[in-house]
């Protein structure tokens, strides 16, 4: 891990500042599939935030002096989607509610109460709740949460069972697809999919995931690209002019660079556009924090 941080972003991000310390990405807006953006040289997308050591590396992005950063973080958009997308009550439920989808899930899957959820329940509820978006099957759940190949084929099972609009919105996606040679996000972008009728097994199974999981993401990254143009549109409009500029977008975030005195300001007007860029039957929700560097970000209290 060492040196990975080391060789990675510690001895090439500096190489790579401009004569004002600023370092700047290149966005590719068709490199990957599903519409997201990708980002090269360097791959801004990419800081770790996962480890304690990683995160360090994000103590390294700073705010100019009377400035912070502000992020606004698209809260679990793909799960939301997946509630939208498929119209099973009980998630949609969950989400109009303002739950915890992965409490409330392993509440209902181990029937419990949530206030008897444990850790390791809800870690294995979050499991399968991502999981199913990328084709997860019980063998790779089982190795995630370290249980048994027969649990995790009961737990997949009753996960089903407790959203029944689930499974049958996956199995339609994958009927649509074969038919059509394409998934499609809600907007309308496609991806295609010869693969689809691959007589070879391996290669059909990565297609099928594909498939299930083109609707979600790229319909994510169609809101987060219509959030973009709106918060442009915004920032225009009130001719902020150096105090709030727009610096990155990280998969489901978008990172500013805000004077102090405007932060408060800004995050209520980023939170309200991005989250009513697209109305779904799920609510979208944005968290916003702010800080000095990307490390020390807190929530904004608004």
């Amino acid at each position: 891990e060492l040196t990975k941080l080391k060789s990675t972003y510690v001895d090439t991000l500096p190489k790579l500042c401009d004569s004002s310390g600023r370092v700047h990405t290149t966005y590719n807006q068709t490199v990957a599939a599903t519409g997201r953006l990708s980002s090269q040289d360097p791959n801004l997308q990419n800081i770790p935030i996962r480890t304690d050591l990683g995160r360090e590396i994000r103590a390294a992005f700073v705010a100019p002096h009377g400035k912070q950063l502000v992020s606004a973080d698209y809260s679990q958009i793909e799960l939301r989607l997946v509630a939208a997308l498929s119209g099973d009550q009980t998630m949609v439920g969950i989400f109009k509610n303002g739950g915890d989808i992965h409490r409330a899930t392993a509440a209902k899957v181990f029937g419990v109460s949530e206030e008897d959820v444990t850790k390791k329940q809800r870690r294995a509820a979050k499991a399968v709740n991502f999981g199913i978006i990328y084709g997860m099957g019980p063998r790779a759940l089982a190795r995630n949460i370290e249980v048994s190949f027969a649990e995790a084929k009961t737990f997949i099972e009753k996960y089903f069972e407790t959203f029944p609009g689930v499974r049958e919105y996956l199995d339609e996606i994958l009927v649509r697809a074969r038919q059509d040679g394409f998934a499609a996000s809600h907007f309308g972008r496609r991806r295609y999919l010869p693969d689809l009728n691959s007589g070879v097994q391996m290669v059909r199974a990565a297609a099928e995931r594909m498939a299930k999981n083109m609707p979600l993401q790229g319909t994510a990254s169609d809101i987060m690209k219509m959030a973009m143009i709106e918060v442009d549109v915004w920032l225009r409009e009130q001719d902020f002019g150096d105090e709030v500029r727009l610096l990155l977008q990280v998969h489901d975030e978008l990172v500013l660079e805000v004077a102090n005195d405007r932060v408060e300001e800004v995050a209520k007007n980023i939170k309200r556009i991005m989250e009513s860029v697209a109305t779904f039957n799920a609510p979208l929700t944005v968290e916003v924090e702010s800080g000095k560097n990307w490390k020390a970000m807190k929530p904004v209290d608004l």
